[in-house]
């Protein structure tokens, strides 16, 4: 049976693994939640507030700056792995990657940093991973705006212990091709829209990606059909066939600007927009931002991912992405966080704080 506590004073690599093992689907992170608030609420130095199955852990020490760090508790659903493994240089297992090893280690400095050289917000929310009226970052900023203040927030996504500035938006759309039903043994009679949506795809096809530089980092945007869906019957023309196309833009184009660039982009053709969200922009300017990217060692990457530093962005806060584990294992099976990224994760963030 597995183990409902956490061990905040544990070496983080366990600690990793004991948040692992606490399954946590999406909607399902009850009893992550109820383990995290039991571990913090013996944390004399941290004010704690739970809403919903997030977890919102601040200190007061009256210091001139606020940072905030957050990460998602919530995982995809469970694909043959857990529990999680250990084999001497990665853990393996639902959540290692995206995002539990970016929990504990914000865990762990909740627990040990009594007295960081700024004040810190640590925030665990759920329901990242599904639809956005979930999303735990999202309610608790609507209902207690005043528990996510702060002036520098990190995302403890993976990034490969790389600062990752900034995300691109996304927009995605419903592009329908019309026509005229016909029995298909007299075709000519109608008119078959999978047909026209092949004008679509051809436009699609030759799209050239716009690749903009932004505070000297280069996005590369992406515009690609993701789903295609058309037909009634085998022997009917059909009438309608809809190419779902979702485009990732760089964060100097706002979500009106990537609307209309698409809708021009498919003159002719019905454009039905079914899910939006803003970039942010690298945000590198504040002293915190400056400071922290220097602490890990002046590198820093941009986000070619949507992730919540636009929701920090759009509280006035900038943000970037910062974690352990390779992005590119994210709702894998095979999903794992090497053990040398979670120290140093840790190492480096307990420099940042002053310790």
């Amino acid at each position: 049976m597995t183990d409902m506590s956490l061990d905040l004073t544990a070496d983080v690599v366990a600690l990793t693994e004991s948040v692992v093992d606490i399954e946590s689907v999406s909607r399902n992170e009850k009893a992550l939640a109820d383990a995290i608030e039991q571990a913090l609420a013996g944390v004399a130095h941290l004010e704690v507030t739970r809403i919903g199955h997030s977890l919102v852990a601040r200190t007061n020490l009256g210091r001139p700056e606020r940072v905030v760090i957050a990460g998602h508790i919530d995982t995809v659903p469970l694909n043959r792995n857990l529990p999680v493994r250990n084999d001497g240089d990665h853990l393996h297992g639902l959540g290692t990657c995206d995002m539990k090893g970016g929990v504990a280690v914000a865990l762990r400095l909740a627990q040990t940093l009594p007295e960081p050289n700024r004040d810190v917000t640590f925030v665990f929310y759920e329901a990242e991973e599904i639809d956005d009226v979930y999303n735990g970052l999202g309610i608790v900023a609507r209902e207690r705006p005043d528990l996510v203040t702060g002036d520098f927030a990190i995302l403890m996504e993976p990034s490969d212990a790389v600062v990752e500035a900034g995300c691109q938006g996304t927009l995605r759309v419903e592009v329908t091709a019309r026509g005229e039903r016909a029995h298909s043994a007299r075709s000519w009679r109608g008119s078959n829209a999978i047909h026209a949506a092949g004008e679509i795809l051809g436009r699609l096809g030759e799209y050239d990606a716009r690749k903009p530089v932004i505070d000297g980092l280069e996005y590369h945007e992406g515009l690609n059909a993701v789903m295609i869906s058309g037909g009634v019957a085998t022997n009917v023309l059909p009438d309608e066939c809809v190419v779902t196309v979702n485009y990732r833009f760089a964060p100097d184009t706002s979500e009106a600007e990537a609307l209309a660039f698409v809708k021009d982009f498919f003159d002719g053709f019905e454009v039905e927009v079914t899910d939006s969200a803003p970039g942010a922009l690298p945000g590198l300017g504040v002293p915190a931002a400056q400071a922290f990217v220097e602490a890990v060692g002046g590198t820093v990457s941009p986000k070619f991912g949507w992730t919540d530093v636009a929701r920090f962005t759009g509280l006035g806060i900038p943000a970037v992405n910062y974690g352990p584990g390779d992005p590119m294992l994210a709702h894998k099976q095979e999903e794992f966080v090497p053990i040398e990224q979670l120290r140093s994760c840790e190492t480096t963030l307990r420099t940042w704080l002053g310790a």
